[in-house]
């Protein structure tokens, strides 16, 4: 993996990790993945692709819940996830790396079942190292930061990997999570996916700082910069994170400079504030076209490939929304579950008032 300048109007120059350029060829110099795992790589990448595409047009018929596409940023997702060991590492996702949670052992089945609002069919099973999605911007962190904590004073070969947004690094829960993993030295990964977007907000009005990876240093520990839409200089950058964090070299901050090729979320009209000529741009850096170009250059990508893929792909998230549409449907007095262990009187009473209402 090298270290070059890329220049973007969203950013100002820094050095970042690349392995592979946006035309498919490689970097001078640069290592290339082996070709079987940047195959596996690329199923997943469009894999998530095309659950966006499926999933958008179900929400668009008032038939999936609110949802955040990973679209442009396939490269992070994927390349980061595949760095972690779902047997032995913990997962800490936001909301747009479903992906990632899917790789780590997630069913996609469970996951659709949540947009569905099925509480029942969307708990996370027994041995998923995967926590709960979490909404609530950068309120996983000091979560994941206890986690990884909490592993180390076990004495277990375990990592943590946990996901943020560059809009997330303003909050304070950001800097409490990883100031406490610099004190502690747990052993943690914070994967930032730089899109250049806070919703509305733009990552050049949201911080002076050339890099958010420079932030690292504050907290005592390494930062790295990468260019996210490379899936090989992704996975690189996180599992070398990953490596010395699992030796006790502590935490580390991969900052994957990407762009979001999407809306925030299915609420959201980017086309307000989104300049029409950033987004042309970032269609030339396409994380999912860079790798086909790359495969095609050594004989294992064609037209041919592409369509049957494709197909299969597509079957198997219909598949897995197909069991999440028919996966039982919350019961009313789901509402009271898991909430208290010996419930107070007023609740006691409103469950007994619901279920009369019921008959």
């Amino acid at each position: 993996m090298s270290a070059r300048a890329v220049v973007s109007k969203n950013r100002p120059v820094a050095m970042q990790r690349q392995v592979l350029q946006p035309d498919g060829k490689l970097v001078d110099g640069a290592q290339p993945m082996e070709e079987e795992f940047l195959l596996e790589a690329l199923r997943w990448m469009m894999k998530s692709r095309l659950y966006d595409h499926r999933v958008i047009g179900l929400q668009r018929q008032g038939q999936f819940g609110v949802y955040s596409p990973g679209m442009g940023q396939e490269a992070s997702i994927v390349g980061s996830a595949m760095a972690v060991d779902p047997a032995r590492d913990w997962m800490v996702p936001q909301y747009r790396e479903l992906m990632a949670s899917v790789h780590h052992g997630l069913p996609l089945e469970v996951i659709s079942s949540q947009y569905l609002g099925k509480i029942g069919p969307a708990r996370i099973p027994e041995g998923v190292k995967v926590l709960p999605t979490q909404v609530a911007i950068a309120a996983q962190l000091p979560q994941a930061t206890g986690l990884a904590w909490g592993l180390k004073l076990r004495g277990e070969d375990s990592v943590v990997i946990a996901y943020i947004g560059d809009g997330g690094s303003s909050e304070g829960d950001f800097h409490e999570g990883l100031n406490l993993a610099g004190v502690t030295k747990a052993p943690i990964v914070f994967f930032l996916s730089n899109n250049q977007w806070a919703i509305s907000t733009s990552r050049r009005v949201q911080t002076a700082t050339r890099s958010f990876a420079l932030r690292a240093a504050g907290y005592g520990f390494d930062g790295v910069e990468v260019d996210g839409n490379d899936v090989m200089a992704v996975y690189a950058a996180t599992r070398a994170a990953v490596d010395k964090a699992r030796k006790g070299g502590g935490p580390s901050l991969v900052e994957a400079t990407t762009y979001r090729m999407s809306f925030h979320n299915t609420t959201d009209n980017p086309s307000r504030y989104q300049d029409p000529k950033d987004y042309e741009e970032a269609k030339t850096r396409d994380p999912i076209e860079r790798v086909q170009k790359y495969l095609a250059s050594i004989g294992l990508w064609d037209g041919k490939k592409d369509e049957a893929w494709t197909e299969e792909l597509r079957e198997e998230n219909d598949r897995a929304l197909k069991l999440a549409a028919e996966a039982q449907p919350p019961n009313p007095d789901d509402v009271f579950a898991n909430v208290y262990q010996d419930p107070p009187l007023r609740i006691v009473r409103q469950r007994s008032e619901l279920a009369g209402g019921q008959r």
